[in-house]
């Protein structure tokens, strides 16, 4: 047999008088294991049995490793030989992956358990290495099989709990209005189950200019169904709340809903009714627990239950009353709440209402700046699930009765630097208000448009006078910027004319009304807050992204380039300041003789006035054969209007001119 020899040069004189060399090597050559012997420095190969060989395609007596298996080349098995030889360490690995070329020119992976030790001579010196190994492949290949069908099965379930998550997401409300003498907020906290999504809902709907009306509900079970009873009765609800039926009109035709809907019955609700002038309260349990009542250096207190039955159980809608006075907070708040893990319900409603109250006192953390109701929202469910965690969704709605928001009444003269005076008092008035920075933003730079226009058409050789008046009534504001002069058309500029334009897509309405006693524009927007949608944590808090101008709106200032031929914009872009804009760009990309990158992420203000200024620059490129690339990060106040007016850059030109 010609791999005999090497096999009986393996053992010394005890070895040798153990057993028959020529039967063990026998043995040997039949074992269904890889055994591959080398020799010397160079590694020659001088045995391998029958498994070996069958596997090895190229494999030949006396050829060095290297050379007689160069398809193992960059596989590391010639480093691990070598290493082994050097060392007189033995290595082991398992699982390895092998690519192994067959003489058809075909690639065989397959997987190997395997350990290589040091051949001695007998006086202990390093004589060669000693490959053994066994073929896993089969095991492998069918532990990943099982392995890609539980991540497939995980990955579908997972996909179906997503896919009713985000339905039950877009099921409820994104916002909160922003009513005149409240403020409302919400929070949602998903429960990590293998159903997805449950029948939590809550709402809150602008009754009229003095009531709003709130909405927690809570639909038996989870799952697809769940939400979908869900959204159903949430849209019958709030769509009769909204035409005018009241508490008990709106709960009867949910009622009749839930009659005939499959797996609606025994749903509970809480409707409650505010009228924000008067803080009178109405309100109704339809089986559902009664709202918490938050009012200053007192402890909180549930309200009486109105004795009305869950949806579906024939029962009455009998209402109760209560009274908010300023400052006094709502809660209403789904079981998830109080039925928590290792807490009887009796203690947890207890705890809650102590957390609840400590946190409208200001007792708790002392984090960013948010109203009194969004702190209750957020921190009321974070303290009390990170000791307990839970097991149901918790959905929390809070309504805090404020004072009443003064009009505002604001006169300038008609010049170009009493923009920046109007932005600074109408940013002050609204955030008294509690406008999010998004509509912040929007307002700002909608209310701007109408009082850039008033400073450059109504006056011509007199410095005239304009006025900016604004309300807050239901959830919305209404701004009026008038003037007593005559409407005059400049000459005809291609780059200009999309003020009103980009400003009424930035809010509900805008009109334009022109007289020859002066000219009126009325901005008209519904507010509303960003519902807090907590992730899979209390403190994981989902948000709409949003941006606005800071506080103190600083003056426009270049920034020196932080790599060649770029430059960042910081500050308001309004008719002042945008002459400078343009005259540094010109400055710094040579008269548009050189490419330039303009970052506006910084912009607190883009008035028309720059987005005019744009479109120069980038004509003024565009002839020279130059790029002006226009950026600025999601989110910022320069990047909706980027947006809305398509400025861009489509292959070195500048983009479309907007429809507007």
């Amino acid at each position: 047999m010609a791999v005999a020899e090497p096999y009986g040069e393996l053992m010394g004189e005890d070895e040798r008088q153990s057993g028959d060399p020529l039967t063990l090597a026998a043995a040997i050559e039949q074992a269904p294991y890889i055994v591959l012997v080398c020799e010397g420095p160079q590694l020659r190969m001088v045995g391998a049995n029958a498994t070996t060989r069958a596997l090895l395609t190229n494999w030949g007596l006396d050829r060095p490793l290297r050379e007689g298996l160069a398809d193992l080349l960059g596989q590391q098995w010639f480093d691990i030989y070598e290493q082994v030889y050097t060392t007189g360490e033995p290595v082991a690995g398992r699982e390895w992956r092998v690519h192994l070329d067959g003489p058809d020119g075909s690639v065989h992976e397959m997987f190997a358990n395997f350990t290589i030790s040091p051949w001695h001579n007998l006086d202990g010196s390093i004589r060669g290495v000693i490959g053994l190994g066994s073929d896993v492949t089969e095991s492998v290949m069918a532990r990943r099989t099982a392995e890609l069908r539980a991540t497939r099965a995980e990955e579908r379930e997972a996909h179906s709990v997503a896919t009713i998550d985000a339905l039950q997401r877009a099921l409820l409300p994104n916002a909160l209005p922003v009513p005149a003498g409240a403020q409302i907020a919400a929070s949602y906290l998903l429960a990590d189950g293998d159903a997805g999504a449950g029948g939590d809902w809550f709402d809150a709907v602008v009754l009229d200019d003095t009531k709003v009306a709130l909405v927690l509900g809570d639909v038996v079970g989870h799952g697809i169904a769940a939400t979908a009873v869900m959204g159903q009765l949430r849209a019958v609800l709030q769509d009769r709340l909204d035409d005018g039926a009241g508490i008990v009109g709106a709960l009867r035709a949910v009622d009749r809903l839930a009659g005939r809907l499959p797996g609606a019955m025994a749903a509970t609700v809480c409707v409650a009714v505010l009228n924000t002038l008067t803080g009178e309260l109405t309100y109704c349990t339809a089986g559902h627990p009664p709202p918490l009542l938050l009012r200053a250096g007192e402890a909180g207190r549930y309200l009486l239950p109105t004795g009305a039955g869950p949806l579906g159980t024939g029962s009455a809608f009998p209402t109760a009353y209560a009274r908010l006075e300023v400052g006094d907070m709502l809660l209403l708040y789904s079981d998830g709440i109080v039925d928590r893990p290792g807490r009887p319900m009796a203690t947890a409603t207890v705890e809650l209402a102590q957390v609840a109250t400590d946190i409208a006192a200001g007792r708790a953390f002392r984090g960013p700046v948010t109203s009194a109701a969004e702190k209750v929202c957020s921190e009321t469910v974070e303290l009390l699930v990170r000791g307990t965690g839970f097991a149901d969704d918790i959905t929390l709605l809070t309504v805090q009765r404020v004072p009443l928001t003064a009009p505002l009444a604001l006169r300038l003269p008609a010049e170009v630097n009493s923009a920046a005076s109007c932005r600074a008092v109408v940013r002050e008035w609204l955030a008294g208000i509690g406008v999010d920075r998004r509509d912040m933003s929007c307002l700002l730079h909608s209310v701007g448009e109408l009082v850039a226009n008033a400073i450059e058409h109504a006056y011509s050789d007199v410095v005239g006078t304009v006025s900016v008046q604004a309300s807050h009534l239901g959830g919305h504001v209404e701004f009026s910027v008038s003037d007593d002069g005559r409407w005059r058309e400049h000459p005809s500029n291609p780059d200009r004319g999309r003020g009103l334009a980009i400003a009424a897509e930035l809010v509900d309405e805008v009109h334009v009304q022109r007289t020859v006693a002066g000219t009126v524009g009325v901005v008209r927007h519904r507010l509303t807050r960003p519902a807090m949608l907590l992730a899979d944590s209390p403190t994981a808090i989902i948000v709409p992204p949003v941006a606005g101008p800071p506080i103190d709106e600083p003056m426009l200032v270049l920034s020196q380039p932080v790599a060649a031929g770029t430059v960042g914009v910081h500050g308001p872009v309004d008719s002042m300041t945008a002459p400078q804009l343009a005259m540094e760009l010109g400055h710094r990309s040579h008269g548009g003789t050189r490419p330039l990158t303009v970052d506006l992420t910084g912009v607190t203000h883009f008035a028309s006035a720059g987005v005019s200024v744009l479109y120069q620059a980038l004509a003024r490129h565009a002839k020279h054969g130059t790029t002006l690339t226009i950026d600025a990060a999601p989110g910022s106040v320069a990047q909706h209007i980027l947006a809305l007016t398509a400025i861009g850059l489509v292959q070195g030109r500048p983009a479309t001119r907007p429809l507007l």
